[in-house]
């Protein structure tokens, strides 16, 4: 999903982006999810969908989005989302995604025994492949198709890069004005 996203609102400790990386992975009670940086980067991944839940820009990107994807319409936002983090990483981030991406799987890597058996089976899927594809839209639509082919129910997801290019311009400026509020809340958080 919004990999990428995750990863970069985690900040440098390697724990709390671990645990922020592996947030969709992770089902229920977090009491016994150890080490505590760990577990702190599980609850800083669910702050930040519950933020994207309420933020007026999410929502209003979600809603430009054609009614027929239904509930999917807040994926297919997670998704643009990373293109446009991508697509714009120097003017938020310090160094080239593709440093940041090597030394942040580096770091995960590590901690590979921490990771859900899933996850640890994909992450050279997500580093490799999907991540670096995000920056072009067809990267988008391939990750979607891809995506919709996982989920055992008919799904729109295949159809969804459509919206991005459909939408193009709005769902940017939604995006750049959802980033600076949502480090503005992880910041708090970790703080």
């Amino acid at each position: 999903m919004n990999y990428l996203f995750h990863l970069y609102l985690s900040g440098s400790d390697p724990e709390i982006l671990t645990g922020n990386f592996m947030g969709d992975f992770v089902k229920g009670r977090l009491d016994d999810l150890s080490p505590p940086r760990l577990r702190l980067g599980v609850q800083l991944h669910r702050r930040i969908d519950s933020f994207a839940r309420d933020a007026e820009s999410f929502n209003r990107s979600r809603l430009r989005i054609a009614p027929h994807f239904g509930l999917y319409r807040g994926v297919l936002v997670d998704l643009f989302y990373d293109h446009f983090l991508a697509l714009h990483w120097t003017r938020y981030a310090g160094d080239p995604l593709e440093n940041y991406l090597a030394r942040t799987r580096r770091l995960i890597e590590v901690r590979h025994t921490q990771l859900p058996e899933r996850l640890r089976e994909i992450v050279p899927l997500i580093f490799e492949e999907l991540l670096p594809s995000y920056r072009d839209p067809d990267g988008v639509g391939r990750a979607l198709t891809r995506m919709g082919r996982r989920i055992p129910r008919e799904n729109p997801l295949a159809s969804g890069g459509t919206e991005l290019i459909r939408l193009y311009p709005e769902l940017e400026g939604d995006f750049h004005e959802f980033l600076p509020a949502v480090q503005r809340f992880t910041d708090s958080f970790l703080a």
